[in-house]
């Protein structure tokens, strides 16, 4: 089994003629904070031994296993800073091991040094090409053992800092995008906000709009992350009523031709508004306040578009913000209650007809229709 991590020793006096070539003795490497561990793969005791103890009297820490399996098994309950490990064994050879470390990617950037008592070209070849950064032939030599392995581990530290720096930025990185994305998100809110501030009854409208269009979209089987953009887009639908005077938005009678021409260029208003804007969240919310009076008859405003002509987006739209402007009050309209605005987006009343809307998003809406009733009464002005 595998030996307990063991703490720097001191190197043995005696040559050790099967493992170890004579030759200088090699300068101690100065102690890190945190010695990197190195873990010795071999199923001769003599040989794992004394490899260990030269590990340890350069100020490295140690892990032993005896085969391959023992090997994987100590690399996943403690991944070492550098293996060495012999090829011929049972179980998992060295080289079956080296691609094992190599095909995962927690494992994938330990380096490995073959350590061999085969020195032929082959054996040599077959470990480099497995995924070894190194191959070393028994006996070896202890200065150029410890150079290889300082190198190495030194060549790790630096590619675990770098990896550790990218993942530092990019959580910078993702932080201030959210932190851009809510600036982003607040801004259009504001914006969608000043279009409604000149009418006290409909400062819940933007509000309850984004939950509609996003639990239709659901329904409907977009993806969650349209939905979402839905949600943040939505409420800019009416923002081209800034540049619509106030004495037309608030009048409580009917409008002469002049005037409803006048209330309808709030859509083109408001795409030229946003058209220019750079995000998909901006070009959007173009798209909505362009086409959100467009139905799906060719009846609409500005363009009359007609069916797949329309964005679904803006489809979504129009089903959600009629169902909104009927429960509503407005200076020129007592509000409805749930049962009579699904009543007249189902079956019509003459003004509002079901042929205004996409069938497949109207039939969609009738198995929803509780969800927007919960979300008005949750957000009412």
């Amino acid at each position: 089994m595998m030996s307990e991590e063991k703490t720097p020793a001191a190197a043995a006096d005696s040559p050790r003629d099967s493992v170890v070539a004579t030759g200088p003795t090699p300068v101690a490497a100065a102690p890190a904070r945190e010695p990197p561990t190195v873990l010795v793969v071999d199923d001769d005791n003599r040989s794992r031994e004394l490899l260990t103890t030269l590990l340890e009297s350069e100020g490295w820490q140690t892990m032993e296993a005896r085969d391959g399996a023992e090997a994987l098994l100590a690399i996943v309950r403690k991944p070492p800073d550098l293996v060495l490990l012999d090829i011929v064994m049972p179980h998992f050879d060295g080289i079956a091991v080296v691609r094992r470390l190599k095909g995962l990617e927690k494992t994938r950037k330990i380096p490995v040094i073959i350590v061999s008592g085969r020195d032929d070209r082959q054996a040599r070849i077959r470990g480099l090409e497995a995924g070894a950064e190194d191959f070393l032939t028994k006996p070896v030599d202890l200065a150029e053992l410890a150079v290889r392995v300082r190198n190495l581990l030194r060549l790790k530290e630096y590619v675990d800092l770098l990896a550790d720096q990218n993942r530092l930025l990019e959580e910078r990185v993702q932080e201030r995008t959210e932190q851009l994305r809510a600036s982003h998100i607040e801004t259009i809110v504001t914006l969608s906000l000043a279009a409604e501030y000149k009418d006290e009854e409909t400062r819940g409208h933007v509000k309850r709009i984004s939950h509609y269009t996003k639990e239709l979209a659901l329904a409907l089987g977009c993806d969650a992350s349209f939905a979402e953009m839905m949600f943040h887009a939505s409420p800019m639908h009416d923002v081209g009523k800034i540049g619509i005077p106030d004495h037309l938005l608030l009048k409580p009678g009917g409008f002469t031709t002049l005037e409803w021409g006048v209330m309808k260029s709030h859509t083109t208003v408001g795409f030229e508004l946003l058209r220019h804007g750079s995000t998909p969240l901006m070009q959007l919310g173009a798209e909505i306040a362009l086409a959100h009076h467009e139905h799906w008859d060719g009846s609409g405003y500005p363009n009359g578009w007609k069916n797949e002509q329309i964005p679904i987006s803006a489809r979504i739209m129009n089903v959600s913000d009629q169902y909104d402007a009927l429960r509503s009050k407005r200076p020129h309209k007592e509000p409805m209650d749930h049962a009579a605005t699904c009543a007249v987006l189902l079956r019509g009343d003459g003004r509002t007809m079901p042929g205004h809307f996409d069938p497949r998003i109207l039939e969609t809406f009738s198995r929803i229709a509780g969800k927007f009733d919960e979300i008005f009464e949750a957000q009412r002005d």
